[in-house]
């Protein structure tokens, strides 16, 4: 089905009246079942949706796609509890609805709609969206119209026609780009990937906030992970006349950084299997199927437009040096890892404040070479690293962990010892949490507190919990240390580095 938020969008809504909220659901449920398309309810603030609670439960049960919106108090009165404030307005349809949400400001109503009309078609299911009134008068802005110009298709295997039509999009497209997301190589499209982009002769970005590698990062084609805010999207996208994102959400930003989600004369088609992911898209048609399938398919589909025999693979440029004694820059450490290190090693990745560095220096051309915390959870990369090698002990793990993050985990150090998981963990010590610092310095906040963690022996620790321990102090000792590493049995090494910023 081809499902559309602006399916009556040349026209104006018919309002069908009903007494009891009860009765209005019930109405919209026949509606639904008959057409097989979304109906829309309308009901009054919390005491309504209470009323219409109990036929929402016949709703869930024959799978319906109903859209119920509830009036909300003016944002300014619902903290006071004024008479009709749903003071909890998404947990109060829950369980029956899919979706319940409340829009956090009012320009972001129209995605709001949307994104609860996908997922009650998507999901087959009640959703539930509570809008203050006084949203309801304020002006839409420059980025309202993507919202609400979206289709999604769904199929559970891409159709001939489907693929054939895209297909024909970026032959056709003057200048495509790809944005691949970490759900390509979830599903073990890695190499097929790198064939469209090679055939498309595409430049290619991996999606914002990626936690696995879905392109190489020294490929030609590669463009750098884009970074994490709207208008640095935009103005990373200009010039590009058709953007077709591959297994990623559209976008998981991270900074506040406003701006047009694209920019103007570009059009986006994501292809994705995560309904969700298709439903809140603020821009952009979005395709939801099996991306494994489609990628293979559309490799044999586009136009070849004259890639090379040979790929002529991106050089690293210089490592930054330190001339801080017994410090290293963080360049000097992946560049030593590169440089010492198979291109077969699967590397876990948490030292938050040196990403530019890891993804200029680094040489990644295999699948499952890379980690991270998908949703930013500190914590994640030295137990996970754990998990990756005993998961895959034909290939040697490397956990590359910050200080700040170490701390929220160490104690897998003991689970690795006693199971002698051959694990390689590598602590940047720089002596704050990296990662906060950089937040104050883009929010230009001063005298911020609690970022300095100075004085925390990794090495000790490590002995204590039984895993052997080394701490170096230059690029000869650290390639060293990552050879000797013991291949029946975890070890730490300790490298103490300059915060990306500091003056080296």
């Amino acid at each position: 089905p081809t499902i559309t938020s602006s399916q009556t969008r040349s026209e104006q809504m018919r309002y069908i009246l009903a007494l009891h909220e009860g009765a209005a659901v019930s109405m919209a449920e026949g509606y639904a079942q008959a057409t097989g398309v979304p109906a829309v309810v309308n009901l009054h603030a919390a005491s309504g949706s209470g009323n219409g609670m109990g036929a929402v439960t016949n709703a869930v049960y024959s799978r319906t796609p109903l859209l119920l919106t509830a009036g909300q108090q003016v944002r300014s009165a619902i903290g006071t509890e004024s008479m009709l404030s749903n003071v909890s307005a998404t947990e109060l349809m829950r369980p029956l609805v899919t979706h319940a949400a409340e829009p956090a400001c009012s320009s972001d109503v129209p995605r709001a709609v949307a994104h609860a009309l996908f997922e009650a078609q998507l999901q087959r299911r009640p959703t539930y969206l509570s809008v203050p009134y006084d949203d309801w008068d304020q002006p839409t802005d420059s980025n309202t119209e993507h919202a609400v110009t979206r289709k999604v298709v769904v199929t559970q295997r891409p159709s001939a026609d489907l693929l054939t039509s895209l297909a024909g999009e970026l032959n056709a497209s003057r200048n495509p780009a790809l944005v691949v997301g970490s759900h390509v190589d979830t599903v073990g499209a890695f190499d097929e990937m790198v064939a469209l982009a090679e055939k498309l002769q595409a430049p290619t970005w991996i999606a914002p906030s990626s936690y696995r590698l879905p392109f190489p990062n020294q490929h030609p084609l590669f463009q750098g992970v884009l970074p994490a805010g709207i208008a640095p999207v935009s103005a990373a996208l200009d010039g590009h006349d058709l953007v077709l994102v591959l297994g990623a959400p559209v976008f998981r930003y991270h900074q506040h950084l406003p701006g047009r989600l694209l920019p103007e004369g570009t059009r986006l088609v994501q292809v994705t299997d995560e309904p969700g992911a298709a439903a809140r898209a603020p821009a952009g048609d979005a395709i939801v199927t099996d991306i494994r399938v489609a990628i293979s398919e559309l490799v044999g589909l586009v136009e070849d437009r004259g890639r090379p025999t040979t790929v002529a693979w991106k050089q690293p440029p210089p490592a930054h040096g330190s001339h801080v004694p017994g410090m290293l820059h963080p360049d000097e450490v992946f560049a030593t890892l590169r440089e010492t290190l198979s291109t077969e090693t699967t590397y876990v990745v948490e030292p938050t404040s040196t990403s530019r560095s890891f993804w200029e220096q680094m040489d990644l051309r295999r699948p499952g070479s890379f980690y991270w915390p998908a949703s930013g959870g500190l914590g994640y990369g030295l137990a996970a690293s754990v998990g990756v090698q005993l998961g895959q002990p034909s290939r040697r793990t490397v956990a590359l962990i910050g200080d700040g993050s170490a701390n929220y985990s160490i104690t897998a150090l003991w689970t690795a010892a006693q199971h002698n998981v051959p694990v390689t963990f590598i602590i940047l010590r720089n002596g704050t949490y990296g990662a906060l610092r950089g937040f104050a310095q883009l929010l230009d906040t001063t005298d911020v507190p609690g970022l300095d963690i100075p004085g925390i022996d990794f090495c000790a620790l490590a002995s204590g919990y039984g895993v052997e321990a080394r701490h170096v102090t230059s690029t000869s000792e650290l390639a060293a240390a990552v050879r000797n590493a013991p291949q029946d049995g975890p070890v730490l090494i300790q490298v103490d580095t300059l915060f990306p910023d500091a003056t080296s």
